[in-house]
């Protein structure tokens, strides 16, 4: 199992001199990938978690990190499709593609923000359908000469986009959520699974199993569908009962949930301390969240068990 880590890109530790830092000490440290995520805006009456207040932009974020490291993979988990055309999204990721020399990886949800839908005037119907034309227009954009493509929710006519992506056909494309459609789906048509902030890192063998029982009865092999997932650290006193939940408590008992998950079928983990309050949370210290993010990091480096 490969391990990665989170970018800064909420609330106090997200800044142009800590996403250097982080980035490159995560390359340093034997990391494999660098993970960023999406919160366009938040209503005043909505009630959400401090990593959500304060949020940069997932591409530009990865962009930067890539300024600054050489071997790193650069991901998003995740961009939320109904917000943006599937032809700029391919543009961006093409770019980033390009700019990093090949190291970037498409992570793309459904969006649950009623906000974040009716600012950017986004439908909420019948999102599996158009994820899966989703996938096609990418796909076309990066790997046919001409592309082109007459669906239901997205027409491209003949065109030539250039440059295409360094990865070929494409980058990499996860596709996130918890419901059986859309563990199904990513089985289905993805490159793999990325699970969510919320994930019950517990139960994830059940996902697992949706994810690539799908894959089996599209015809593809089950074992080469990647399983992402976000890893929601909280570093602690030791922690124990039936009402742990995995990855948090000392170093050790985060280091061998991390080893079980590799067990059940996770082929890649980053531990993401933007939802960290004492790192994230905008009114955190800079200062301290950046010592605190440095210490979790070099403790939960790969070379570090």
């Amino acid at each position: 199992m490969r391990i990665g880590f989170g970018l800064p890109v909420a609330g106090a530790w997200a800044t142009p001199a800590t996403i250097a830092h982080i980035a490159e000490r995560a390359e340093q440290l034997g990391y494999h990938s660098l993970w960023s995520f999406q919160r366009l805006l938040v209503g005043v009456e909505q009630e959400l978690a401090p990593v959500y207040q304060s949020v940069l932009d997932p591409m530009v974020s990865l962009a930067y990190a890539a300024a600054r490291t050489t071997r790193i993979r650069l991901g998003v988990a995740v961009i939320n499709f109904p917000f943006v055309s599937p032809v700029i999204l391919a543009k961006q990721a093409a770019t980033l593609d390009v700019l990093s020399g090949g190291r970037h990886e498409l992570g793309l949800g459904a969006g649950w923000s009623e906000v974040e839908f009716a600012a950017t005037g986004a439908s909420t119907r019948r999102r599996g359908a158009r994820a899966v034309e989703y996938l096609a227009v990418l796909r076309t954009l990066w790997a046919d000469e001409v592309s082109e493509f007459d669906g239901e929710f997205y027409t491209v006519p003949p065109s030539h986009m250039r440059p295409k992506p360094v990865q070929r056909p494409g980058p990499p494309v996860l596709l996130g959520g918890t419901a059986k459609g859309a563990l199904r789906r990513a089985g289905r048509h993805a490159d793999g699974w990325v699970s969510g902030s919320t994930t019950d890192l517990s139960q994830i063998t059940e996902s697992i199993g949706e994810v690539r029982a799908a894959a089996r009865r599209a015809g593809r092999d089950p074992e080469t569908v990647r399983i992402v997932s976000r890893g929601v650290v909280a570093v602690g006193e030791p922690t124990t009962g039936p009402d742990r939940k995995p990855l948090s408590g000392t170093y050790e008992q985060i280091q061998a949930d991390a080893r079980r998950l590799g067990e059940l079928g996770v082929t890649e983990l980053f531990y993401d301390l933007n939802w960290d309050p004492l790192i994230a949370s905008p009114d955190a210290d800079p200062e301290a969240a950046v010592r605190r993010a440095e210490e979790i990091m070099g403790a939960l480096a790969p070379d570090a068990g």
